[in-house]
């Protein structure tokens, strides 16, 4: 679903705890898509996420794929419920300094105590051209919502 249009009760859900995410916010990622089993997420680029050569930081780009890949995994929990990262492998394939990544995260598998997903990482240029960025794989753990 595109947050431009009519938000579903599921996108609602996961933009109240996205919006909650004090990192998200200042590096200036939005919430771009939810359905089930899946969350995208989009950062412009900007000097809150470069690195000292003009590209987007590695760690910008790891934090973008652990949120798209999080809130996938959190699509396929109760409402009571959020998740917290247990680990994350990362692969960077190219550096980009211009334009938006957008980070597809998909669950792999949800388990009882351990979700797996997966996060592409794309370059949008300015034209539009997407070009793969980096790729993640993730285990998270269900824990109780303390909010």
């Amino acid at each position: 679903m595109d947050a431009s249009t009519a938000p579903s009760a599921l996108f609602q859900r996961i933009e109240a705890s996205f919006l909650r995410q004090g990192l998200m916010r200042h590096l200036g990622a939005r919430l771009v898509r939810v359905e089930p089993g899946l969350c995208e997420v989009a950062l412009p680029y900007s000097e809150r996420v470069n690195q000292q050569q003009g590209g987007f930081h590695g760690g910008a780009m790891g934090a973008l794929a652990d949120i798209a890949g999080g809130y996938a995994a959190l699509t396929q929990l109760a409402d009571e419920m959020e998740v917290t990262t247990v680990e994350y492998k990362i692969n960077f394939l190219a550096g980009f300094g211009d334009g938006e990544l957008r980070a597809v995260g998909r669950v792999l598998r949800a388990g009882k105590r351990i979700i797996v997903t997966t996060a592409d990482v794309m370059h949008m240029d300015d034209s539009g051209k997407a070009s793969a960025c980096a790729l993640m794989q993730q285990t998270l753990a269900p824990v109780p919502k303390k909010y």
